[in-house]
Formats: structure tokens, sequence, C-alpha cells
């Protein structure tokens, strides 16, 4: 005989199961907007903001070739030339930027960067280098730039040096050696291969934009989608609490400044390649360059936030600025000017975006909540 007593029915319908109640998809999708909105207005969105408004920073400064010569942005080939001028501006600095960003993103600095590429440079246009050929001079150029990084990252982590002072010591001395191995003269680049990378296209697209791109890509991945670069915005972060965590703040140190060399000695390459020659002054201001490039991208000169992205933009907004002064005949003092002020500002935009603006923010909803 089955048991349906009430009290059975009761115990089986416990034994269910609960039943989670219909889902509304309008309240669903109000509130995939309101998180999506929530990243917008936070601190996930502050990196999309920015590279936004760079974006609009380029188009001004289309807008004002344009207005300032028709004549020229009139003619579409011209157009397409004078994007790849740019272009082919930016990747030298361009990569030394790469290696800069990281290193500003670990919370250091390096303003030895122009050296180091002065140095590689020479170093891989001697007689006795070029001997061996381009493989010869590609792997003393790379050689070079990581030794001297590795050497600034040794006197940082475990000399306890300032970034500041090791790095200016380390631009002076690298320059003496450059003028010293090359004895104060130009040296000439008389392999082919290696003067062919400044003037070959690829699909009409130069090639040293092409070495541009495949750097910022490998940056990008290594900051983004590996441990070494989620280690990286931690040590810039707290370097404390990234040490607590486990992670060898010195050793990663020492493998930033290593990185900027590497990035260095590709730069020397291509500029090598540009110029067809290398001499202990090429590079000049190079340090300033990349850190302002990296500033306007937003790189937090504290450390700890920055992307590749940004910094990428920030290089190709100030060679769209070279440009248009070329285009219509201005000085190169007013550029370094216009320059200079560009810094000032996006130091101080960063100051209010990441300190007083969030602060501000978080009272306001505390008091009006």
């Amino acid at each position: 005989m089955s048991d349906t007593t009430p009290t059975a029915a009761a115990e089986r319908a416990a034994d269910l199961p609960a039943q989670s109640p219909p889902v509304d998809p309008a309240e669903t999708a109000k509130a995939e907007a309101s998180a999506r909105l929530s990243w917008w207005r936070g601190d996930g969105g502050e990196g999309a903001k920015r590279n936004l408004g760079l974006l609009a920073t380029l188009v001004v400064l289309v807008v004002i070739g344009i207005l300032t010569r028709p004549d020229l942005y009139g003619d579409a080939s011209w157009v397409w030339g004078n994007t790849l001028t740019i272009l082919k501006l930016a990747s030298v600095v361009g990569v030394v930027t790469v290696g800069m960003t990281f290193v500003i993103i670990g919370g250091g600095i390096d303003l030895s960067v122009g050296a180091i590429v002065a140095l590689a440079g020479v170093w891989c246009t001697t007689v006795a280098t070029q001997s061996y050929g381009a493989g010869g001079m590609i792997f003393s150029a790379l050689t070079v730039g990581l030794a001297v990084g590795v050497v600034n990252g040794l006197l940082i982590s475990y000399g306890r040096l300032v970034p500041f002072i090791a790095t200016l010591a380390m631009m002076v001395a690298a320059r003496g050696l450059a003028a010293e191995i090359s004895d104060k003269q130009t040296q000439v680049s008389n392999d082919t291969f290696i003067n062919g990378i400044a003037s070959t296209n690829v699909l009409g697209i130069p090639l040293l934009v092409y070495i541009l791109a495949a750097v910022v890509l490998a940056g990008w991945v290594l900051l983004n989608r590996t441990t070494f670069g989620r280690r990286t915005v931690a040590v810039g972060g707290n370097p404390e609490a990234a040490r607590l965590a486990g992670i060898n703040v010195r050793r990663h140190t020492v493998l930033l400044y290593a990185l900027s060399g590497l990035c260095c000695g590709i730069a020397a390459i291509m500029l090598t390649a540009q110029a067809t020659s290398a001499q202990a002054a090429m590079a000049n201001l190079y340090e300033l360059d990349a850190i302002a490039a990296a500033i306007i991208g937003g790189t937090l000169l504290s450390g700890g936030r920055g992307t590749i992205i940004g910094s990428l933009l920030g290089v190709i907004i100030f060679s769209t600025i070279t440009n248009l002064f070329a285009i219509n005949g201005l000085s190169t003092e007013a550029q370094n000017m216009v320059k200079g002020g560009i810094i000032v500002a996006a130091v101080l935009v960063q100051q209010v975006q990441f300190g007083s603006l969030t602060q501000f923010l978080a009272r306001n909803r505390a008091t009006t909540t």
C-alpha cells in the first residue's frame, strides 16, 4: 500500500531541489549595462578613456594640419606617404619607449637609453664587428644593449643606488665609451643587409614600421598576458607588498632594466640602418622623448600603472607634432616648447585623475548616500 499521507508528500517535496525564481531578461540586461557603466566610470576603464583621448588628440592634430596646409592634405597620395613618414619617424623612439614603459611601471626610470643606443650602434659598426656580417652586427648591438641594461639593474637592485643617479651615471659613461671606441668619428655601415632595413618596404609599408609593431605586440603580451607583467605592476605599485607576496623584487628589477637595454639594442640597429652610420652623439635626448611618450600614454611616474598601447599613441602624437611643425616651416625651438608644455599638462592630469579626483568622487558618493 503506497504512502500518500500529507507528511510523506511534504518530505518528498523537501527532498526536491529548490526552484530558482524566474529570471527577468529586462532586469538582467539592466544589470549588465550597469556593470559596464560602473567599469567605465571606475579605474578599470581609465586606460580605455585615456587612449580615446589620445586618439582625439591625433584627430585634432590632423585637423590643424588640414587647416594650415590644405594644399598638401588635398593630395591623397601625399597623405598616405606622410602617414608612413610619421610612423617611420616614430619607429626607433617607439621601440625604446616600450622598454622605458616597463621600467617606469616597475617603479624606476632610465636616463641612459639614448646613450645605450649610441654605444650599441658604435660597437656594431666597428671594422672588427662588420667583418662578421649582418648577423655579427645584430648580435653585437643586442648583446651590448642587454649587458648595459643588466649593469643598470644590478647597480639599482644590489648596489642600492637611486635609479635616477645610476642611469644618469651610465648615460655619461656610455657616451664616453662610445666616443672612445669611435675616436669621435662617424663610423659608416658597409653592410647592405643592415642598410636595407630602412629602405625596404613590405606591401608598401616600411620594414621599420613592422619591427615597431612586432616589439609593441610582444610588449603588450608580456605586460598583459604573463606573470612577468603582473609582477611588474606589483613591484611598481608596492615593492614591499610584492616582496611579502613572494616576488624577488631585486631580480625582477634587473630583468626590467635588461629588457630596456634589449630594446635599445634593437633601436640601435634601426637607427644605424636609417643613417647608414653610427656615432657617439646619435640618439641624443631619446630618453626624454621616451619618458614623455610614456607619460602622455598614461604611465604613472610613481609606477604601478601604464599601458603599451598608450605609450605607442604618445610616440605617434609627438612624431605627428614634429611632422606638423616641419611641413609648416616652424622652428625646432618652438616645437620643443610645445612638447614641454604637453609633458607638464600630462603630469598635472595624472595627478588629478589618479589622486584627488578619485577621492572627491568617493566622498561625493558617500555624502549623497
